[in-house]
């Protein structure tokens, strides 16, 4: 099968297309031939290896993983023995280590069924992006009907889904984006849109009872400043660094909170097949939609890597593998 491989560090013009062996299925394994992936950040910092931070987890020296993609959309191909809830033929999405090539294999806990009516790059990108926000939104800041929500961050590849998921669990929402992003942004449904090129969303005199935080490029002591005596402050990002960020704005975030009113915590998402299969419902009935902003072949994945890395996406990047 072709597949984006690295064999080390670096940026995006290190990885290659080959040919490689389709990965075999093992008992509790999910083989799923692609058809969509989509591009996350997270596949940017891997590919550079920094923060240094992502060695411990990837491989210090060469990465584990040696194809990139973690986004999917596809039919089953093939299961383990232990496997009941998909069989061939099934069309899913979801999440596999190694999702840049034309065959991964996965776990039936990182995948739910296609939703009907949603078109395969749409759905690939609702895996990290959509379960970042509902996990963080829902789960995290524990958003109620009527609460103030601001989106920090509100034009990427998180965001896009963070502003309509506050909206479904009834919050009234202030996104914040840059200028180019808010247009699309108010499309989504938010109630108020802010360019941060234009006006500091900290120094607007405005109270919130959540800052759901994916920009991460202000300071924590001012984005207090826009919270409720009660409200919660969500660490989901920040810009990368060269050794730990954004692991320390949340480790920062979580040393804050003792000492001050607000609550101050980090996010981490992680696999939910029940939060999967939820986004695939609202994606379905047309209550979420997938913002695609460009569209590569395999053969032009390094270039969406790069162009994701760059800060440059207005919401989802999606490589078309079959």
């Amino acid at each position: 099968m072709k597949a984006l491989v690295q064999d080390r560090y670096g940026p995006p013009e290190r990885l290659q297309l080959r040919e490689i062996a389709t990965p075999a299925v093992d008992e509790t394994g999910v083989l799923v031939r692609i058809h969509a992936a989509s591009v996350n950040a997270l596949d940017w910092h891997t590919t550079r290896g920094m923060p240094y931070l992502i060695r411990l987890s990837d491989g210090m020296r060469r990465p584990r993983h040696r194809v990139r993609g973690v986004d999917l959309a596809g039919r089953v191909e093939g299961v383990g023995a232990a496997v009941t809830r998909f069989a061939p033929g099934d069309a899913v999405f979801g999440g596999a280590n190694g999702s840049f090539a034309e065959y991964a294999v996965t776990t039936a806990d990182r995948l739910a069924p296609m939703p009907k009516g949603v078109e395969w790059g749409e759905a690939a990108a609702l895996h990290v992006g959509g379960l970042t926000a509902l996990q963080g939104l829902r789960d995290g800041a524990r958003v109620q009907p009527g609460q103030r929500v601001l989106i920090h961050g509100a034009g990427g590849g998180v965001g896009i889904f963070a502003v309509q998921l506050a909206g479904w669990l009834g919050a009234h929402v202030t996104a914040v984006t840059r200028t180019e992003c808010v247009e699309m942004v108010r499309s989504l449904g938010a109630n108020e849109v802010v360019d941060y090129q234009a006006e500091d969303f900290t120094r607007r005199g405005e109270r919130y009872d959540v800052l759901f935080d994916i920009g991460g490029n202000r300071p924590l002591l001012a984005c207090r400043r826009v919270l409720t005596k009660r409200g919660t402050y969500l660490a989901v990002g920040a810009p990368a660094g060269r050794w730990l960020a954004p692991a320390s704005r949340l480790g920062r975030a979580a040393a804050l909170s003792p000492f001050v009113s607000q609550r101050f915590a980090p996010f981490l998402s992680r696999n939910d097949a029940g939060g999967l299969a939820l986004l695939g419902e609202l994606a379905g009935a047309g209550q979420i939609r997938t913002v695609v902003d460009r569209e590569y072949s395999l053969q032009e994945a390094i270039a969406a890597i790069r162009y994701v890395g760059e800060g440059r996406a207005r919401g989802k990047v999606v490589v078309r593998v079959g």
